[in-house]
């Protein structure tokens, strides 16, 4: 049986970017978050320790989010990193980091990073 817990649209702002003025303006990100666990002694027993608490992960994405990176990249792999780490019970996971109107040279609505194992 697969059971998957999302947390999407986990809307943060951030100062990441190969630009010095990234660093000092920042931009908006979301970070959509994707796992597979078994919670059915979870749902049974309805109780919250036998599964993924989605504040935590939510606290997760955030605390990444604030140290600054050149590349979404090292800040997914960062979010990555500590929700395996912390939930080691996950059987899949996947990170995307999306960073929103990305300062190019024409209009680009966004630019997304999706790591997964």
């Amino acid at each position: 049986m697969k059971n998957h817990i999302t947390v999407e649209g986990i809307r943060l702002y951030a100062y990441h970017g190969c630009l010095e003025e990234e660093g000092i303006i920042g931009g908006e990100y979301i970070v959509d978050v994707y796992m597979q666990i078994d919670f059915m002694e979870a749902a049974a027993k309805d109780n919250l320790l036998l599964t993924i608490d989605y504040c935590t992960v939510f606290n997760i994405c955030k605390a990444e989010m604030v140290i600054r990176s050149k590349l979404i990249e090292h800040a997914a792999k960062r979010i990555f990193d500590a929700l395996t780490e912390t939930f080691p019970q996950l059987i899949y996971t996947k990170v995307v980091v999306t960073k929103l109107l990305p300062p190019m040279h024409g209009p680009v609505d966004k630019v997304s990073v999706v790591i997964e194992s």
